[in-house]
């Protein structure tokens, strides 16, 4: 085993103490970072609910962007929200996978 591998073990063990499992260690990472990933687009599309007063289907069915002129704002807001939607999705669907893997005992 190299230096960089024994090295990436202990930030491993570190991070993810759990039973000495590495493979149930990188799994904890993967699922803490996707929930990490999943709770900052959560907030996003909350927040942007909060600004707009809409859900983002309806922000789109009302054509909010060109009611508003293309401005700036709303047009990063709308492609900022649109990623959000697509994230949440994704990191959902990700960590459904995730937890269709085999579990160690």
């Amino acid at each position: 085993m190299s230096r960089t591998q024994e090295e990436l073990r202990e930030h491993l063990r570190f991070l993810a103490p759990g039973n000495g499992d590495e493979s149930q260690g990188l799994l904890e990472l993967l699922r803490a970072e996707y929930r990490r990933r999943l709770a900052h687009y959560e907030n996003l599309d909350r927040a942007l609910r909060t600004k707009y007063g809409l859900t983002f289907t309806q922000f789109e069915r009302q054509h909010i962007v060109q009611k508003k002129d293309f401005s700036w704002d709303v047009e990063s807001d709308a492609m900022a929200w649109e990623q959000a939607q697509d994230g949440i999705k994704t990191l959902k669907r990700r960590l459904k996978q995730l937890d269709a893997l085999p579990q160690k005992t």
